[in-house]
């Protein structure tokens, strides 16, 4: 176990609280210690002799020493309980008391004062408003659930203290079993990524979940998680799923990133496996705590029932495994042990009348076979099959070949025996065939976890004085929006762009494009104008006799458009023969709990229409840019579809590189969005770029 052992091994645990009042929180906690806890419980009420048999003291300093404290007093007594746990050395204390930030102000200043407090005496503070803490190996309940856990090998964590005493209750009636439970409370001290640190420590938790609403601190959690997911599998169901985060963003990449994407991003970089319900939940971390990893994607399907076979081949369809192609040698094998009506291809059906000596040497066969990588077995009740048998006879053949199985039992009571004795074996059984499919790609997708290499960010050689005074340009003009005229902060990062620059008269103007070649693009430079393409603020293609009244025209379109708005000149750009490449967008949004969320896709005025994007959490390396080119629908654009050069793929992911060290390095940087971003065969060259940024971070 790591810093929080003696949270959940405490020896003496102190009740600051306790009372026999019934109804009463104090109470079910005292109540809860007493029923199992195998250390000693004191009770601290100045106010009581004794409390269920515990004489009481009256401050928690005459109760030292003392592993771990729980408090249940009203909130304005907390800190002042705290201080005093603090001065008696108590390092670890459970803050079950609600009334702190969930309240309003007064409540959130409390709970500030209660983190000074925590940093002040270096204190592993759980909550405020918590249910409390579990730890079924030495028997604490330090929680006023009425349910006590079952002991067992996973560990969980929830942010709502009503959703613990509800999983408890259902677990206990399908004997599912933990060894650590925490109710987060408002994580104003301890938060999910110290519990996952700590049980990812621990060698008697096989499996981390949890239920959360949101994530503290999003990159800690991603590196934390990263780091015990390569051996211990995590497993979250994430509530609040929302786009309210993408209505204020004023860049395309905002639009597109709001917060269920940043989530979504962030826990897949993390490593986390996520659900999307209770049932998965437990699913997915029943089969990651019994059954081995696969090799690959594999699958096959043993049926007594065709229909059923059926529907788990459609949920194969569905899933990121495929129905596994069996050798020469198992089809002989199959065709020689079972009857001539039965199915001897993927997925394998043995017929109604199958006994159990013939359902058997099905499962056998395919398990053996070197293309299988996890096996469904699937039947239905009939009066030639035993469930009990059959759940022998795969424990059995499991544990011999050591290829994971997942088990549909499509029946009542009847399957009771089975699946007991299936799960003391660690083989999960569900009665919908779909369920099992589920779990085993769950299964697949934890061991391409595993797989995964995390390679560092490269660092690239960039001039950050030269892109800080650029972005502190818009703190001179008191703005916080940045268009074209900030094109020298990519060059300073290494980002290709156009020839050109910005001219403040029709002159100039004239002179510029006269040096990039016959036609130019002409752009409205003004940080007040965000989207320019609306009103007519670029021309592409301007000859250069016609580059004068061009300049007159945009400069009018913004005066008519926005009386006010700030013109800072216009960009005379060279113009790029878009027609051989291909428009892209890179982007960032940053999210308040991840960070930098980078963004790539399709780009142009169609890359809301489209949505062709993929996302990522900065800062990433060369892996991670290349999957995100990977992952868009369009990426048969950029390899050569349909007769096309194909793009210098090199150069983008080399840009989504670039990009993110830019993002990483200025946390004022709010939004930004590079696009065009044109990919050719020769390279990329930003065409376009805008961004929003917080001045009091420069």
């Amino acid at each position: 176990m790591g810093e929080l052992a003696t949270l959940f091994a405490p020896e003496r645990v102190a009740v600051i609280g306790a009372t026999d009042r019934e109804g009463s929180v104090g109470r079910a906690i005292t109540s809860n210690l007493l029923a199992d806890f195998a250390g000693d419980v004191v009770a601290v009420n100045p106010t009581k002799e004794s409390v269920l048999g515990l004489d009481c003291v009256d401050e928690v300093s005459e109760a030292v020493p003392v592993d771990a404290a729980v408090v249940v007093v009203p909130p304005d007594l907390v800190l002042d309980v705290l201080r005093d746990a603090g001065d008696a050395g108590i390092t670890n204390v459970v803050v079950i008391t609600a009334g702190f930030g969930e309240t309003g102000s007064e409540g959130a200043a409390r709970e500030r004062e209660l983190q000074e407090i925590a940093a002040e005496y270096d204190m592993n503070v759980v909550g405020p408003n918590s249910l409390g803490i579990i730890n079924t190996t030495t028997g604490l309940n330090a929680t006023f659930a009425p349910q006590n856990a079952t002991p067992g090998n996973m560990s969980f964590l929830s942010q709502s203290g009503a959703f613990v005493t509800a999983v408890l209750d259902w677990a206990a009636d399908r004997s599912v079993g933990f060894k650590d439970v925490v109710s987060l409370g408002n994580k104003a001290v301890l938060d999910e990524s110290d519990f996952v640190r700590e049980w990812g420590e621990d060698p008697d938790t096989d499996v981390i979940l949890g239920y959360i609403e949101d994530v503290t601190d999003g990159r800690e959690f991603i590196r934390t998680a990263r780091e015990v997911a390569q051996e211990t599998p995590i497993v979250l169901v994430k509530s609040g799923r929302t786009e309210a985060g993408a209505t204020a963003a004023a860049s395309h990449t905002g639009a597109l990133a709001g917060s269920e994407q940043a989530y979504e991003t962030g826990l897949a970089q993390a490593g986390v496996v996520r659900v999307t319900t209770v049932e998965e939940l437990f699913d997915f971390a029943g089969i990651l705590a019994g059954q081995p990893l696969p090799d690959d994607e594999n699958v096959a399907i043993v049926t007594n029932a065709g229909g059923p076979g059926v529907m788990a081949t459609d949920a194969v369809g569905d899933s990121d495994l495929s129905l596994a192609s069996f050798t020469d040698a198992t089809l002989d094998r199959l065709v020689e042990s079972l009857p001539e009506e039965a199915n001897v291809y993927n997925p394998v059906d043995v017929i109604g009348d199958a006994d159990i000596d013939r359902f058997e040497r099905g499962i056998d066969a395919v398990l053996a076979d070197e293309n299988v990588d996890s096996v469904v077995v699937l039947s239905c009740p009939t009066a030639t099959i035993d469930f009990d048998d059959l759940a022998d006879a795969t424990v059995r053949l499991q544990a011999e070949h050591g290829k994971p199985v997942a088990v549909t039992l499509m029946g009542g009571e009847s399957t009771r025996s089975a699946q007991d004795r299936l799960s003391e074996a660690g083989i999960p059984a569900y009665f919908d065939p779909a369920r099992a499919v589920e779990s085993l790609d769950a299964l697949w997708d934890y061991a391409e976890i595993r797989r995964r290499e995390f390679a560092e960010p490269t660092t690239f050689d960039v001039d950050r004085e030269r892109a800080r005074d650029v972005l502190e340009s818009a703190v001179r003009r008191d703005t916080n929006r940045l268009g074209v005229e900030a094109m020298e902060l990519l060059d300073a990062y290494g980002i290709p762009t156009p020839a050109g620059r910005i001219v403040e008269d029709p002159q100039e103007a004239r002179r510029v494009a006269e040096d990039l070649g016959e036609r130019v693009v002409m752009k409205l430079v003004s940080p007040d104008i965000l989207h320019k393409s609306d009103i007519g603020g670029v021309e592409v293609g301007v000859p250069v006799p016609a580059v004068k009244d061009t300049y007159e025209d945009l400069v009018a379109r913004a005066r008519n458009y926005q009386p006010d708005a700030e013109v800072l000149g216009v960009q005379v750009q060279e113009q790029l023969d878009v027609d051989d490449g291909v428009e892209t967008i890179v982007g960032v949004n940053r999210d308040p709990q991840f960070g930098p969320l980078l963004m790539f896709g399709l780009g142009g005025i169609f890359v809301e229409v489209l949505e062709d994007t993929s996302f990522r959490v900065a800062p990433i390396g060369e892996r991670d840019a290349r999957e995100m080119v990977d992952e868009i629908d369009a990426v048969p654009l950029l390899r050569g579809a349909r007769g096309r050069e194909p793009v210098d793929e090199g150069a983008v992911v080399e840009t989504i590189q670039r990009l993110s060290q830019l993002v990483t390095d200025f946390p004022a940087i709010l939004e930004l969005d590079v696009n065009p971003l044109v990919a050719t065969g020769e390279g990329v060259s930003a065409v376009d770029l805008r961004l929003t940024i917080d001045q009091e971070q420069l």
